[in-house]
């Protein structure tokens, strides 16, 4: 009878801490900031929208650049296919964000700004080229000071629950 008693008492214990696991886990995952409690704010909606579009181009710039590498004739398929692969994982870090962004994750706030500052001396570097990378150079230079814009606005901040200097002196 003894082992059967010592066969059990392992069973429950661990019974115990699953279920008590389950319990804690939704109740973390469920209070992400402080700000949820309202509607989600439209700059920052659209601060989601545009690092979603900037990560979706990297994203089919790069598979494209795979897909050339693999099926076309580059000077350099290695080079072609490595870059592929670069831009499809830089991709990954707009899109991260923009989910973050809309579930108003305060994490999220510094890939989007990140993004929006790497894209800046790509458009100077479009901008400065001839022909007709000056109009991609542009488009990029307004999408990326407009998502700055839109991330930093007070409002986006509040959402996120991110707080500001203190105030109190």
């Amino acid at each position: 009878m003894s082992t059967s008693d010592k066969g059990t008492t392992p069973k429950t214990t661990p019974r115990t801490d699953s279920k008590a696991t389950p319990r804690t886990g939704p109740a973390t995952a469920s209070a992400p900031s402080p700000a949820d409690d309202g509607p989600r704010p439209g700059r920052l909606t659209a601060a989601a929208a545009v690092c979603g579009l900037e990560g979706l181009a990297l994203a089919v710039g790069g598979v494209y650049l795979l897909v050339m590498g693999l099926l076309g004739r580059p000077d350099s398929p290695a080079q072609a296919e490595m870059g592929g692969v670069t831009l499809v994982a830089l991709g990954a870090i707009p899109l991260l964000a923009a989910r973050g962004l809309l579930l108003r994750r305060s994490w999220s706030r510094g890939p989007a700004m990140i993004t929006q500052i790497m894209a800046l001396p790509v458009a100077y570097t479009l901008l400065t080229s001839t022909g007709g990378l000056i109009p991609a150079g542009i488009v990029l230079a307004v999408v990326a000071v407009t998502g700055l814009v839109l991330i930093l606005n007070p409002a986006t901040t509040e959402a996120l629950g991110i707080g500001g200097p203190a105030r109190d002196a």
